[in-house]
């Protein structure tokens, strides 16, 4: 088993001991960015995939509805998957041409969450917030909780999860 644990890093109100904005994102990128997390990520699977032979791995990246992380983009995932081909034994010999799937990428996330639905996922073992009370419960006021809760309004659906700070009932 591998453990990434990623506040080893730090410089993110995720990983650090930095305050969870609960007022809206802002301009640029926002706090709640960690450093590399989905190079880290990618990198982890293209070791695990490069062994068993693999050339698909998948990420759920989100580039519509997301707070504006770098790594969550087309042109990241496309220059990832670039680098790997060349940072491989198996791409360098040719035996294999890894493929980055990215099957949320251009979904909202109220096309995500009807997907899910269709698919049968149950959204009470689904967790978004970046700032979860001492009970687990999700606040309700951070982007996050914010893009999770508007999904699920627009997909006329109820979120399954227990809110800190709200009542939730979808139109």
């Amino acid at each position: 088993m591998v453990s990434i644990d990623l506040r080893a890093f730090g410089g993110s109100a995720l990983t650090d001991d930095i305050a969870v904005p609960k007022t809206g994102v802002g301009q640029g990128i926002p706090v709640t960015y960690v450093p590399a997390r989905n190079t880290v990520f990618l990198s982890f699977a293209l070791a695990w995939a490069e062994v068993l032979a693999s050339s698909d791995v998948f990420i759920g990246v989100n580039a519509i509805d997301y707070s504006g992380y770098p790594d969550c983009r087309p042109e990241f995932i496309a220059a990832f998957e670039n680098m790997a081909n060349l940072a491989t034994k198996s791409g360098v010999e040719g035996r294999t041409r890894l493929k980055i799937h990215t099957p949320l990428i251009q979904l909202s996330k109220c096309e995500i969450i009807r997907l899910g639905a269709h698919l049968g996922v149950d959204f009470a073992w689904t967790h978004s917030c970046y700032d979860p009370d001492a009970r687990g419960r999700s606040c309700g006021e951070c982007d996050s909780c914010r893009l999770r809760l508007k999904g699920f309004w627009d997909a006329g659906l109820k979120d399954p999860l227990e809110y800190a700070t709200i009542e939730y009932t979808p139109r």
